[in-house]
């Protein structure tokens, strides 16, 4: 199958803009899907998706803002049928690792898709949510305040995630497989810290909070209480250990070793 038109959606967000950036550069017509930018796409406003979704080969599916979020399942059911009757052929998925909820929608979107090609990328926590976005402005200040406790995590470059995505859309080898995206080796938030502190040259303390503790602080940050307390919840279940073993699913997409998180401090 040839490739030549991808849509991306959530283009500006961590992922999207990377994928995105990555496929213009292999000559791809990329049609990148956001509430602000030049394909309107928004997760909010389905009658608008088959507009963005119209011409494309393939499309990148990255929900915002998690799988695991309540309205997932009923969101990637419509986009799956949407995706099929436009006539896409291709579909890459970004899921996360170990997530029982998300794993309800990566189904509603294979069932709703019907025979159009799926490969699914779970991917586990990012190194750059430490250097964007939710936890930046507190690292940026010294303080990383996370209810991780001493679990060990290995970290993914959304750079050798969005090399995977873009392999996935562009080879005939990825139909029906699941990518399981991880660093190249477990480390805890404490030891996260201490990388932030040589990296920056300023001290990194890390405090670990009880998940009830952190949704009241992001509560107290301006986040509406009910989506602190998912965010909470959903990140002391992916950090209870499960996910600590590291997956060789970098190597085996792009037949090289990821990104070590000192080497993403390091080169960006």
């Amino acid at each position: 199958m040839t490739v030549r038109t991808v849509l991306v959606t959530s283009a500006t967000g961590k992922t999207g803009r990377k994928v995105a950036e990555r496929l213009a550069a292999r000559g791809l017509t990329v049609r990148e899907g956001s509430r602000s930018g030049p394909v309107p796409f928004d997760w909010e406003d389905p009658e608008g998706w088959a507009a963005a979704l119209r011409g494309t080969d393939a499309a990148y599916v990255n929900y915002y803002p998690d799988l695991a979020a309540p309205g997932a399942v009923a969101a990637m059911t419509a986009f799956g049928a949407a995706a099929a009757g436009a006539g896409v052929r291709r579909l890459t998925l970004l899921s996360g690792r170990g997530e029982p909820l998300a794993a309800a929608a990566e189904d509603a979107l294979r069932e709703a898709a019907g025979g159009v090609e799926l490969t699914l990328v779970r991917a586990s926590f990012f190194a750059q949510n430490f250097t964007e976005g939710l936890l930046a402005e507190g690292v940026a200040a010294g303080e990383l305040v996370f209810p991780a406790g001493d679990t060990r995590e290995p970290f993914v470059d959304v750079a050798d995630l969005a090399d995977v995505v873009v392999e996935t859309l562009l080879s005939d080898a990825h139909a029906g497989l699941v990518h399981e995206l991880t660093g190249p080796r477990g480390l805890t938030f404490a030891e996260v810290a201490a990388e932030l502190s040589r990296s920056s040259g300023r001290p990194v303390t890390y405090t670990a909070v009880p998940a009830g503790a952190y949704a009241e602080l992001l509560a107290g940050l301006g986040l509406p209480r009910p989506e602190a307390e998912w965010l909470a919840d959903l990140f002391a279940t992916l950090l209870d250990g499960h996910n600590a073993e590291p997956t060789d699913g970098v190597k085996r997409v792009l037949g090289r070793e990821p990104r070590s998180f000192a080497r993403f401090l390091a080169e960006g």
